[in-house]
């Protein structure tokens, strides 16, 4: 019996329940590392994010059938996902908001425990015209090619948005390198201070958010290839481009505040 309404009822689903226990079981892992390198053992991690992947390709895939093939992403579907959205983004700067808020509370009035000075004593600053200056450039540069793809699937120019989405993958991907590199020859660590702290919670939780926003235009990238979108039928790629455009803003005020305010 067809609906009477343009709003799509979710068919069962075991992806959510079974993402959710693996990315449980991936933290809980993490924290075993963490607190007790010696007794980990990696072959746990190893499955936990392997049914992670698997549960989450299984879900886009059935969410593409539903957009794609099955025509459940109606106008008031589409509207509902755009303000979903627009919701999770917020939450997210409310998240890099809490940790700009402590950052701030230590560096413009210093505690006695840190000899009353920001950064600590001991603390040696990293050169914000070195790879971090670089990461900025690519960073800021991936947002161009992220707008260039979505005018292009806009104009119809289907191959150049492609090239255009290949280049931010690229970009993307050389900045996480680069930070991998940068962390492992960081002059300073997480339990060093209260800078420390801050300083690896942000730009790692940061380099955490690059790595889903890859994975979300990389999802794309292949929708895009195999013609499942289009310039009337875009939406996925649409709410990636915003995803990764706050991953590029919230980047440039780590840039500003972390790296070269206090050097």
């Amino acid at each position: 019996m067809p609906n009477k309404h343009s709003f799509h009822i979710v068919d069962l689903s075991p992806w959510p329940l079974l993402s959710s226990f693996s990315l449980m079981n991936l933290i809980m892992n993490s924290m075993i590392y963490f607190k007790y390198p010696n007794q980990f053992n990696i072959n746990f991690m190893n499955i936990s994010l392997m049914l992670l992947m698997m549960c989450i390709t299984l879900w886009w895939r059935d969410t593409n059938r539903e957009s794609t093939f099955q025509g459940h992403h109606t106008w008031n579907v589409l509207t509902g996902l755009k303000i979903s959205m627009m919701l999770f983004i917020t939450s997210e700067v409310m998240f890099f908001l809490s940790m700009f808020w402590s950052y701030f509370h230590f560096s413009l009035a210093p505690d006695w425990e840190i000899s009353n000075v920001w950064p600590p004593l001991g603390i040696m600053m990293i050169n914000p015209y070195e790879i971090p200056l670089l990461n900025t450039t690519l960073l800021l540069s991936s947002g161009a090619t992220v707008t260039w793809c979505h005018y292009s699937i806009l104009k119809k120019n289907y191959n150049n948005s492609l090239l255009a989405l290949a280049l931010t993958l690229i970009l993307g991907g050389v900045f996480t390198s680069l930070q991998i590199m940068e962390y492992k020859f960081m002059p300073f660590s997480i339990n060093d201070s209260t800078f420390g702290s801050i300083f690896f919670m942000c730009t790692g939780f940061h380099g955490f958010h690059v790595i889903i926003g890859s994975l979300f235009l990389l999802v794309n990238f292949f929708r895009l290839y195999k013609n499942f979108l289009n310039n009337m039928h875009h939406f996925s790629f649409e709410a990636a481009s915003w995803y990764w455009h706050f991953v590029d803003v919230v980047w440039i005020y780590l840039y500003t505040f972390m790296y070269w305010w206090f050097f």
